[in-house]
């Protein structure tokens, strides 16, 4: 099995290097920023796996980086590294969609657990998907873009790409509401599920998937959605 690659962006040296060396005593391959500006553009252009992420950054603001990370890198894991008393600065971090945080000081045990635990559940995040392959055509994720075999295209909205796109990477799972407010809409909780049901309902009718007997897009009883494995899945909608 290849080494987990992780970015480490931690401005202080002696915090830093005591990371990066109970992450390559624990296996993983690491490479490390000092500022904000050179660990955004790290996280935006290198392969890792996860990154961990200080919020008190030199040239950029660590919330920042999340959102830029988030924008243009959906499925990277964030691990935000946090003060201790900035609860207010881990909430808006989790809503940012960082997948967990660690407060500082912190043990590397606790650090090396949570790692774990956040790349463990994060099967689904195998890459970003450039396209996918619908009855009758395909997604273009980079133009938002329904294309269909007849030369017919039908634009989507940057949520209905992210929200289809998220279904996709999990093909054949049923995704609860939760997960979806959480990892698409970037949120815990806020907005009245049924914002999500009507985002699926318009995504049938622009990807021609009978909202009566799906093929595409599937209601799954008392779970959520799920993007169906290859052709129609029978019995397994509740519309």
């Amino acid at each position: 099995m290849p080494q987990r690659r992780i970015l480490v962006i931690e401005d202080d040296p002696a915090i830093r290097q005591g990371i990066v060396d109970a992450l390559e005593f624990g296996h993983y391959a690491v490479a490390q920023a000092d500022d904000g500006e050179t660990g955004l553009q790290r996280a935006l252009t290198g392969e890792f796996d996860l990154v961990l992420l200080d919020l008190i950054l030199p040239h950029r603001d660590g919330l920042e980086i999340l959102r830029e990370i988030r924008s243009a890198r959906p499925t990277l894991p964030v691990i935000i590294l946090t003060a201790r008393g900035e609860e207010s600065d881990r909430v808006t971090g989790l809503r940012l969609g960082a997948d967990d945080y660690v407060v500082k000081p912190f043990s590397l045990k606790e650090m090396l657990a949570r790692i774990t635990a956040v790349l463990r559940r994060s099967p689904e995040r195998p890459s970003d998907l450039t396209d996918v392959v619908i009855p009758g055509g395909q997604v273009d994720f980079a133009r938002r873009e329904v294309c269909f075999d007849g030369g017919e295209r039908v634009a989507l909205s940057e949520r209905e790409a992210e929200l289809l796109a998220y279904l996709a990477r999990n093909r054949g799972r049923a995704v609860g509401r939760e997960e979806i407010l959480s990892r698409v809409w970037r949120i815990s909780g806020g907005i009245d599920t049924r914002t999500i049901d009507m985002h699926v309902v318009r995504l049938r009718e622009k990807l021609r998937d009978n909202s009566g007997s799906p093929r595409v897009l599937l209601t799954v009883r008392g779970k959520g959605y799920m993007f169906a494995d290859d052709g129609p899945a029978a019995g397994r909608n509740d519309e």
